[in-house]
């Protein structure tokens, strides 16, 4: 068997936690091998899809997907190509790339870049999809699990959205350890919040465009199941700005000595102040979902 992802840590937060109050708790899925939650998922998936007889990987990715896709390809000796958009920064191609997959860049953003690579699947190949897919969310589910184990049950679970894939799998996990009253906390930044605008909507619904420096968070739909989970759940939806995001970021960097994206950011931006999704919270658990597709210069850029 090839571990493909670890166990990660589960750290309380003296920073952020409130001496007497709220303490808040790390899932520190940025320390994955690849650098964020994405392998657990797409590890499994791709573990998966190799029992079954694939002998190529294909995916579409807006950076932190394809790294995944790439590293297991990689560490499991199966070709993969990954499409990426044109957004998708130099840094995320780069890691793509010192995995050895093949890359390709197409189209202005992740729909059109997964169109071209679901026209690309031949025979033999899996696609392996970013966010959208029932083996992403089993895997993903296995942090809950590491949690569980320690014997932590949260008053509230915050993470960050994108297509969906984090909050399915979290949810997934929640269930199966008896969360399920505890609410789960969705942050996304303004411009890339086709969650917040779903729950609104009472629909998933597409937005026209992604308008936010958090390219991770930017899927312009979100899977159907994250939505659907919405009504069998207590889901919170909060959105915050881009500068929050960073300003969460560069804080993180400097009292944890640990780099993640502003898709994470946004995540940290809500669970570092008492934020009124969490009142009355006592433990608050943090999934750190990481990200390696912001530098610390790019970050301090985005910050100044």
């Amino acid at each position: 068997m090839t571990f493909l992802h670890i166990e990660t840590p589960l750290i309380e937060s003296g920073a952020m936690s409130v001496p007497g109050g709220q303490s808040v708790w790390l899932k520190m899925e940025a320390m994955q091998p690849p650098g964020s939650f994405k392998i657990r998922g797409v590890g499994f998936a791709c573990e998966t899809y190799l029992a079954r007889g694939a002998t190529r990987f294909l995916c579409a990715s807006g950076g932190n997907a394809g790294i995944a896709a790439a590293y297991a390809g990689r560490r499991l000796g199966v070709p993969v190509v990954v499409v990426v958009p044109e957004t998708t920064t130099e840094r995320a191609r780069q890691l793509i790339r010192r995995e050895r997959a093949e890359l390709i860049v197409h189209g202005a953003s992740f729909q059109e870049a997964n169109a071209l690579a679901e026209s690309m699947v031949a025979p033999g190949d899996a696609f392996i999809h970013p966010f959208d897919d029932p083996l992403l969310w089993q895997g993903h589910a296995g942090m809950i699990d590491e949690v569980a184990r320690t014997g932590l049950v949260p008053d509230a679970v915050v993470l960050s959205v994108g297509g969906g894939g984090l909050l399915c799998g979290v949810l997934e996990g929640m269930h199966r350890n008896g969360w399920t009253d505890v609410p789960v906390v969705a942050v996304e930044t303004a411009g890339a919040d086709s969650y917040a605008q779903a729950l609104a909507a009472g629909r998933t619904v597409e937005l026209p465009r992604i308008d936010s420096i958090a390219t991770s968070l930017g899927a312009r739909r979100v899977a159907e199941r994250a939505f659907d989970w919405s009504q069998q759940h207590v889901v919170r939806s909060v959105v915050v700005s881009d500068f929050a995001a960073v300003a969460a970021c560069m804080r993180f960097m400097d009292e944890h000595r640990v780099v993640v994206e502003p898709a994470c950011g946004a995540a940290l931006a809500v669970a570092g102040g008492a934020h009124p999704s969490l009142a009355g919270c006592k433990n608050v658990l943090v999934i750190v979902c990481g990200g390696v597709t912001a530098t610390v210069a790019q970050l301090q850029k985005w910050a100044s």
